[in-house]
């Protein structure tokens, strides 16, 4: 008989039976695909959280100061449809966190360790703000800055730095006001640099004394006649004289203690332009004034006049106090520290 006849003819009877035949040519292909499309959609899942968290660099600034601290800029675009964003900081110790949105709106924020998580309000790019004592380190009089950057990045070096050792050459380097700029790619980066100190011009007098001999032979009889004339006058004034001159010398080196901000410019020579200027105005009202005081002189917004009182109290030059639910910048005695 032909085959394809009683291929026919059993078809027809098994459907008689009701039977129902599938074709099994595919099975073991779709069984082969099959956990592959599901793995595949798992992954999509977890990955999808992760996705809206992310978020490019855009622009990072690092400056570091004269004290060791290192102040972070850092320009992030984020997915906007994202409320929450978190990004990783560089290092644990953070003081001065600020976050504004790309309209300059100010961005509440939490940090737990060096991980901060700010609410974003739709902004689709970032600014954050920080110092960190975790980036300078320093042996003897040479401060070492260590730096893993996940882009590349501008470095701006304190004022009178000498950079003695590098691990990796800069994209380009400049001078700006005493100041180097460096542009370094992304990576690990090692810089060892020391601070210029105000002692070498003193140092380089010192190797030609200057005679004072015939000084003192001048001046000598003159001294001599000045100190008679005044025993003389002292004689003939009343007591109660000397104690009214007395008593105005006390005022008047009073007075001069607390204007005087040389010694402190002197204690401090790292200290910046700007900061000197502060000091002066404190110094100028009684050597404390409210930080608000501050802001309204030098037309600063909160942050950045923050950021500044508190370089003030690191460098041991003035202690915050709060007075009247406000904070009080006081001068310090460096004369006694010294």
């Amino acid at each position: 008989m032909n085959p394809e006849i009683v291929s026919i003819h059993r078809e027809e009877y098994l459907r008689e039976d009701g039977m129902l035949f599938v074709r099994t040519d595919g099975i073991l292909e779709t069984m082969v695909k099959a956990p592959l499309i599901m793995v595949g959609l798992i992954a999509a899942v977890i990955v999808m959280p992760i996705q809206t968290s992310f978020g490019s660099t855009r622009t990072l600034e690092l400056t570091i100061y004269s004290d060791g601290s290192t102040h972070i800029s850092h320009q992030i675009d984020i997915d906007p449809l994202n409320p929450d964003f978190e990004t990783t900081l560089f290092g644990p110790s953070i003081d001065n966190f600020v976050a504004v949105g790309e309209t300059g709106f100010l961005l509440s924020s939490e940090i737990t360790g060096n991980v901060a998580t700010i609410d974003t309000f739709g902004s689709s790019s970032i600014t954050i703000d920080y110092d960190t004592h975790d980036l300078v380190s320093k042996e003897g009089r040479v401060w070492t800055f260590s730096f893993n950057s996940p882009s590349d990045y501008t470095l701006l070096m304190p004022e009178n730095s000498v950079i003695v050792g590098m691990n990796a050459l800069p994209i380009n380097m400049e001078l700006i006001d005493e100041q180097t700029r460096l542009e370094l790619s992304g990576g690990s980066t090692e810089i060892n640099y020391i601070l210029g100190t105000s002692t070498i011009p003193p140092n380089n007098t010192t190797e030609t004394p200057f005679d004072y001999t015939p000084v003192a032979i001048i001046a000598g009889p003159i001294v001599a006649a000045i100190t008679g004339i005044a025993l003389i006058l002292k004689k003939r004034q009343s007591k109660p004289l000397p104690q009214i001159i007395h008593n105005e010398a006390i005022v008047d080196k009073k007075e001069n203690k607390t204007v005087d901000t040389e010694t402190i410019f002197n204690l401090r020579p790292e200290m910046r332009d700007d900061d000197k200027e502060i000091i002066k105005f404190i110094s100028e009202n009684g050597g404390q004034v409210f930080e608000s005081d501050l802001r309204k002189k030098f037309l600063q917004p909160r942050t950045t006049m923050w950021r500044a009182v508190k370089r003030l109290e690191r460098l041991g030059v003035v202690e915050i106090i709060k007075k009247d639910l406000q904070n009080m910048v006081k001068l310090k005695e460096l004369e006694e520290e010294e």
